[in-house]
């Protein structure tokens, strides 16, 4: 007799890097509904125990492994554990990420290369040690969470914004290097802000209380997006309504959108609290694994202020563009007491 669970579809393996909190615990969570296997990592053990506990509580079964994905021998590991244990990969999700908020010169230069050996060496680390795999199997999900940094600057975050930047054209070239293997997908997942404890624990060496701006994501939001994208994949995922008029701004006038969003980060720190500088989570595993930042409720009391800026911002970048074909007239904005200048807007 044939037996009846031969035509039941296998459960996913997934492996999760950044599985501890925020968008990578509400990502767990997701797949876990889903009847998963999961495969945990980030460095922190405690917060991936009480991670993989909860996913228990929805009878999913999750294997916990340590990880710091700056390591590549270490991510190996990861791919290796995640084969002994179930036997295969189906999808590898990059999800590590962290920050340091100052001034390019102001903040430390160690720091810099932290966010860039995370975000960026991270995930082609991730990349590396499950590609093998994929190849062998000649099928594959890996997704690279990169945020809508990818795309436009974040002043006062430099390395933050390389890494994301770099992680994008990373993305695009292997996806390139593997396309005579359709089955094996390389997807990018551009979301805007989201209501996550990342803020609190990234590096800040502002001075200042950092607060995240208006019209944040719910992290749960983002989970269902990477479930629904592993089920059907595609290149790229934007997350968001302020995605798209971001992009375009950038794409538009690029320095005038960098400069403006300067401008507006310069004020905001201006009239922030005292807060201690702090290397935050960049050489030590975070405390905690809340999936909320506990943003969303005051954000939201802002939302009107944050439209009129996205839309003036874009507003802002069409203009300069159609004056400065037709006319080539030179600007003055934010140029108070300096001779005129022209801003480069390629």
């Amino acid at each position: 007799m044939p037996n009846p669970d031969a035509t039941q579809p296998q459960a996913p393996v997934v492996v999760l890097t950044g599985a501890s909190s925020g968008i990578g615990h509400a990502t767990a969570l997701a797949f876990a509904r889903e009847g998963a296997h999961l495969v945990l990592a980030a460095r922190g053990r405690e917060a991936l125990d009480e991670v993989a506990a909860e996913c228990a509580l929805l009878d999913a079964q999750a294997l916990v492994v340590p990880t710091d994905v700056s390591e590549a021998g270490a991510m190996h590991r990861l791919a290796e554990a995640a084969i002994e244990r179930f036997g295969r990969i189906d999808v590898w999700i990059n999800n590590v990420g962290t920050g340091a908020v100052g001034a390019f010169d102001a903040t430390p230069a160690e720091a810099h290369q932290r966010v860039i050996e995370t975000n960026l060496i991270g995930q082609m680390n991730g990349a590396h040690a499950v590609l093998p795999h994929f190849r062998q199997r000649g099928r594959g999900t890996l997704i690279n969470m990169i945020s809508a940094g990818g795309w436009a600057v974040s002043p006062y975050a430099a390395a933050y914004t390389a890494s994301k930047f770099g992680l994008r054209g990373f993305s695009e070239a292997l996806r390139a290097e593997l396309a005579d293997l359709p089955a094996v997908h390389v997807c990018e997942v551009y979301p805007t802000f989201v209501d996550t404890p990342g803020l609190s624990h990234g590096a800040n060496y502002t001075g200042k209380r950092l607060a995240p701006p208006p019209l944040l994501l719910s992290p749960r939001r983002v989970a269902a997006s990477l479930v629904a994208l592993s089920r059907s994949p595609r290149p790229v995922t934007s997350i968001g309504s302020v995605a798209l008029p971001g992009r375009l701004a950038h794409a538009l006038a690029p320095n005038l959108t960098g400069r403006i969003t300067a401008w507006l980060i310069a004020r905001g720190l201006k009239r922030a609290d005292p807060a201690p500088v702090t290397n935050g989570n960049l050489f030590e595993p975070s405390r905690g694994h809340l999936v909320d930042g506990g943003y969303r409720t005051l954000a939201m009391r802002a939302v009107p202020v944050a439209a009129v800026a996205v839309l003036g911002t874009v507003g802002l970048g069409v203009l300069w563009r159609v004056v400065r074909s037709r006319k080539g007239i030179n600007s003055t904005l934010f140029a108070r007491g300096r001779p005129k200048h022209r801003f480069a807007t390629k």
